[in-house]
């Protein structure tokens, strides 16, 4: 992720006057699960202390969507429901390949962040062929108005043992330092920003019910409407 907080949803944000609001750019995050203890875990980093927004906050990896991001080969596409939703909350206004292509800078973030690379390796935009069939839609994220970047983020989930995955090469990065794997229900080891505590909490109450995180469930809408924060369901 760049020095914006898209994996956030940006919204701890210094709130700025604005003569008219920004109009918010698409980004994307990952949240990789591992469910191989008692507890489910998630990956998270800090970001760097020279960042000028939101230092030494843990986040997940993800930032904004890239212009080449619909041009990366996959190796595996989106599940069709996945897809459906995707396109349906913008009623037809972002083809499939725009909806994908959020799926894909989720998966290029991670790689650039963490070294990790969940697909076979080829040459190309990417060193592999990101598989997208085992993503889950976990939850959505408007920043407010009047903040100096604005972003609409949308979060996917994916269970390290449903991918063939390498944790050994998992490292640090400039965008994120401090690679570490906390419980999904009590991630308080380190410090979050508010929407990524709720967005962790969300994914408990659903995993609580529903474990495998079956491609149909409901996916929580967080912004913001006349001043007051709003949860919605997708």
């Amino acid at each position: 992720m760049r020095s914006d907080d898209a994996a956030t949803g940006g919204t701890s944000e210094a709130v700025i006057p604005a003569t008219k609001a920004l109009r918010p750019r698409l980004a994307a995050s990952l949240l990789l699960l591992d469910r191989s203890g008692d507890t489910v875990r998630v990956l998270v980093g800090r970001r760097n202390t020279k960042h000028v927004f939101m230092p030494d906050l843990h986040v997940f990896p993800g930032g904004r969507r890239d212009p080449g991001d619909h041009r990366i080969a996959f190796a595996s596409d989106l599940p069709a429901p996945l897809i459906d939703r995707l396109v349906g909350i913008y009623r037809g206004r972002m083809s499939v390949s725009a909806v994908r292509a959020l799926a894909l800078a989720a998966m290029r973030e991670l790689h650039e962040e963490t070294s990790l690379a969940v697909g076979p390796p080829c040459s190309g935009i990417l060193p592999f062929r990101p598989e997208l069939d085992r993503l889950r839609y976990v939850a959505r994220a408007l920043t407010p108005p009047g903040h100096v970047r604005r972003f609409d983020t949308h979060f996917f989930a994916l269970f390290t043992d449903e991918v063939e995955l390498d944790l050994s090469g998992l490292q640090d990065s400039r965008e994120l330092e401090d690679l570490r794997w906390v419980p999904v229900g009590d991630p308080s080891e380190v410090s979050i920003p508010d929407i990524t505590a709720r967005i962790l909490q969300a994914l408990h109450t659903r995993l609580d019910a529903d474990p495998l995180l079956g491609f149909d469930g409901t996916v929580p809408y967080f912004h913001v409407r006349n001043g007051r924060p709003i949860r919605d369901l997708l």
